[in-house]
């Protein structure tokens, strides 16, 4: 068997021990859900009895149970039941029978035995026999609530997670990286360093403090500055939008349900309005306020602009998934000629990005669907053209390729990279649209005068700015780059009486663009310096009598090393070069 199918047998095997467990603690009146395989694991939801509840304190006592139960080596028996027989085998599990009569009449239904007094319905497979579960390790980590199917109108669920692996090695090994993750968790650090919060007034939309918006300001920068040496022209449009732009584009019929709606007096209203959750719409309109020639294309339009997207209460997590952000956007109006050419500048601007966080990253490459739209020859052009893309940059067999997966109106490649943690997260997308064009009748003027109509590109590299910091803020686990770092240069002068030399550095460094904050307070120096170390300001100047007397400072580097006496224009120069070269790590030396 391989590994990854072992895994999934045996987790979803353990769901059933830790249901057979639960029901033998806490009586047969415990209503049993559904208990899948996750990705370390495996969880089930139950509902029990009123008065009924599982805390951290049960854990002990249900896992004692589950190895109990092991230990009895009881057979595990795969049963074939037709619909009315599982009616009968789950009388009076509610949850069970809602599965079954949601199956057709003549379906063949399967279930499981673990010895005689325990059945679930499952497709399985499992183990043969509990003996088997004897190896692997495994651990309640935590319990929290849940909705049946995950409707919150449905009954409100108790969820029991567990961990699961092949030893107590890998099991040992997996809780460190989960304190690890934990202690990156962008939403703990972020609050530490005050770069975010979130109100409930406004649930899922980030209030950026001042020194997030440092942060995100100087990133936009970087942005904005490698989209103009590539041709990018930036536009602004409107947040709210009339009903009939969103019918054209296709969102009011495919996308209604994640859009904040503004209505009119009724259905039919023509004032009826919608917060945009895309900016597709925007850039089309700005393409379609003049006529356009074949000599303009490409036509690159970036976009920065608040977009709102509705998600349940329960999915939202953070800056990584939120109601308000702003995609780093670009809509490409070009030829279908020049695909391939642009493609490839789009994965040179991805690199690029990518390289100056550290980052690694990987791409696929979703072909057309059976049911696509447009000519099908271009889709074969597209597709080649983005497959030698791809083979150039990561060799041959260094992409995935999704076959049929691809949106109706064009094929695309996802980008995903790799954190500290060998995390992997979707982030970048580039979508070729052959459909949106045609809904809006976009045109332009070939080199022959004809009228032909343009191809579209939809692509993002970073995902959204909120999303990719939170996953940079646990890449570097708050210890950002240099050039990246809210505040740079913190200044403290050791007494009162050398403020006016910490002004001087202070200005110095601020002549040149380097974020600077200065503590001219009548406070103990320690202090001073413990408030900028929580902040985790890359330099921390320290001046004084020697200092002011030769126009130097002495740097503590972030990491608890030390510069002392460097020339202060010497160590301007440092911050410039570490800005200019946007560089990961920190200049520790002023030789």
């Amino acid at each position: 068997m391989e590994k990854e199918q072992f895994l999934e047998v045996y987790r979803h095997s353990l769901a059933h021990i830790l249901a057979k467990a639960v029901i033998e603690i806490y009586g047969k009146d415990v209503q049993y859900a559904i208990g899948p395989q996750i990705a370390d694991g495996f969880y089930y939801d139950f509902a029990f009895p009123e008065g009924v509840t599982v805390a951290t304190e049960d854990f002990p006592k249900i896992e004692e149970k589950m190895h109990e139960i092991i230990k009895r080596r009881e057979d595990w028996k795969r049963v074939e039941v037709s619909k009315a027989e599982a009616l009968k085998l789950f009388a009076g599990q509610k949850f069970k029978v809602e599965i079954i009569n949601d199956l057709a009449d003549d379906e063949t239904i399967t279930a499981y035995w673990t010895g005689d007094d325990y059945i679930d319905l499952c497709r399985g497979p499992h183990v043969d026999n509990s003996q088997e579960l004897m190896g692997p390790a495994f651990e309640i980590r935590s319990v929290s609530g849940a909705y049946w199917r995950g409707d919150e109108h449905n009954d409100r669920l108790t969820r029991i997670y567990a961990y699961a692996f092949p030893d107590k090695a890998a099991l040992k090994a997996h809780k460190q990286l989960i304190k690890e993750a934990l202690e990156r968790d962008h939403k703990k650090i972020g609050k530490e360093l005050e770069l975010f919060m979130f109100d409930p007034t406004a649930p899922g939309m980030p209030f950026w403090l001042p020194r997030g918006w440092k942060l995100f300001n100087t990133l936009l920068s970087y942005w904005r500055e490698l989209h103009e040496l590539h041709g990018y022209t930036e536009i602004s449009g409107p947040v709210i939008s009339k009903k009939e732009l969103w019918v054209t584009s296709g969102h009011w019929a495919h996308y209604m349900d994640g859009m904040f709606i503004i209505p009119g007096e009724n259905e039919d209203d023509p004032d009826t309005y919608a917060l945009k959750p895309m900016n597709c719409p925007n850039a089309i309109k700005v393409y379609m306020n003049k006529q356009r020639s074949y000599k303009e294309l490409p036509i690159r339009i970036n976009q920065v602009d608040t977009i709102h997207r509705k998600e349940k209460s329960g999915e939202l997590n953070g800056l990584f998934r939120v109601q308000l952000f702003r995609q780093d956007d670009a809509h490409t109006l070009l030829t279908e000629e020049q695909i391939g050419d642009e493609i490839a500048d789009i994965m040179s601007i991805a690199k690029q990005l990518y390289d100056t966080f550290g980052l690694t990253y990987t791409a696929e490459l979703s072909t057309r669907p059976d049911d696509y739209m447009g000519d099908i020859n271009v889709w074969n052009k597209a597709e080649d053209d983005l497959k030698q893309i791809l083979e150039k940059l990561f060799g041959k067999d260094g992409y995935e390729l999704n076959e049929g997966d691809g949106a109706f109106y064009g094929p695309k490649i996802d980008l995903k990279m790799k954190d500290a943690l060998g995390r992997e997260w979707q982030t970048g997308t580039i979508q070729l649209d052959f459909q949106l064009p045609l809904n809006f009748g976009m045109k332009y003027i070939a080199q022959d005068g004809t009228e032909k109509q343009p191809v579209m590109i939809h692509r993002a590299i970073f995902g959204s700015f909120e999303r990719f910091i939170g996953i940079i803020t646990e890449n570097f686990k708050g210890l950002f780059p240099f050039w990246l770092n809210p505040y740079q240069v913190g200044i403290v002068p050791i007494r009162t009486e050398h403020n006016e030399y910490a002004q001087k550095v202070y200005n110095a460094l601020k002549a040149h663009g380097i974020r600077t904050e200065i503590d001219l307070a009548d406070d103990n120096m320690n202090n001073k310096i413990k408030k900028f170390k929580a902040y985790k300001d890359p330099y921390i100047v320290v001046v004084g009598d020697n200092e002011a007397a030769n126009n130097t400072v002495s740097v503590n580097i972030r990491g608890n090393k030390k510069m002392n006496n460097v020339p202060l224009d010497k160590f301007i120069g440092i911050c410039v070069k570490m800005n200019t070269e946007r560089s990961l790590d920190l200049i520790e030396s002023a030789d």
